[in-house]
């Protein structure tokens, strides 16, 4: 891993617990699945525990393309440490099918990752937190979307304290591991946003809803292109995690 984590491709994974379950999961995957899947050219960016919901994790991880992902996942999945410790893992989970396959939106609206992760054995957490903000359209998300966005929604969320991580949209191109499903006939524009913690995306929050005018005229632009409400991640690292939001 370089010092900058660059993913033109991403996988991003929703994973369901057996109750009271999540951080087993997380344990068993931080001690025997970073450094094995990032050794055959995945780009393990961030895990992070669902505040909304105690049994569920998200994780992230990338690719240079889509024929290295399938190189790369194939290596992984049938590789020895898989094999080893699969059914630990799938006894912690109910499902692993809610997947959304993303693509930059250019080259530079991705990840940029600084400084190292925490060693193998770390269990103490991290500080940053992550608003994942998911935004669900009847079409392919067009340019005139993606330029409002640099232009005029990016912006506001930056004069409100967020830090703009990255962005992304549906990868449409085929599946190239169908043995890992991913979500299908979906167009999605997908941003994440990093705070220093909790309270701090609080603060944004309130501040945004001050912003009236630009509030309502977001809003008013938004109409004409959502199918339905945005779906809010609200995410905090674990301890192994790279991204924190603490950008």
């Amino acid at each position: 891993m370089s010092a900058k984590t660059f993913s033109p491709i991403i996988d991003l994974r929703m994973y369901t617990h057996q109750p009271n379950r999540r951080d087993e999961f997380i344990q068993l995957f931080e001690d025997q699945f970073i450094e094995t899947q990032e050794a055959v050219g995945i780009q393990v960016i961030g895990m992070f525990r669902d505040l909304d919901d105690p049994d569920r994790c998200i994780w992230i991880r990338g690719f240079n393309d889509m024929s290295a992902r399938e190189k790369s996942l194939t290596a992984f999945y049938t590789g020895p440490v898989w094999k080893e410790y699969r059914d630990a893992t799938n006894a912690t989970l109910i499902d692993s099918d809610n997947v959304l396959l993303l693509r930059l939106t250019h080259p530079n609206s991705g990840f940029v990752l600084n400084g190292n992760r925490p060693p193998l054995g770390s269990r103490a957490e991290q500080d940053g937190f992550i608003a994942a903000s998911i935004l669900y359209f009847n079409s392919p998300v067009d340019s005139d979307f993606i330029n409002y966005f640099e232009n005029t929604i990016r912006p506001v969320l930056s004069d409100a304290g967020a830090s703009i991580l990255a962005y992304f949209v549906t990868e449409d191109s085929p599946n190239t591991f169908p043995r890992l499903p991913v979500r299908e006939g979906e167009h999605v524009f997908v941003h994440f946003a990093g705070f220093r913690d909790e309270e701090a995306y609080q603060r944004h929050l309130a501040e945004l809803d001050e912003s009236k005018i630009s509030k309502n005229e977001i809003s008013k632009f938004l109409k004409k292109y959502l199918k339905g409400k945005p779906e809010i991640l609200r995410l905090t690292p674990t301890p192994r995690s790279r991204l924190t939001g603490m950008s």
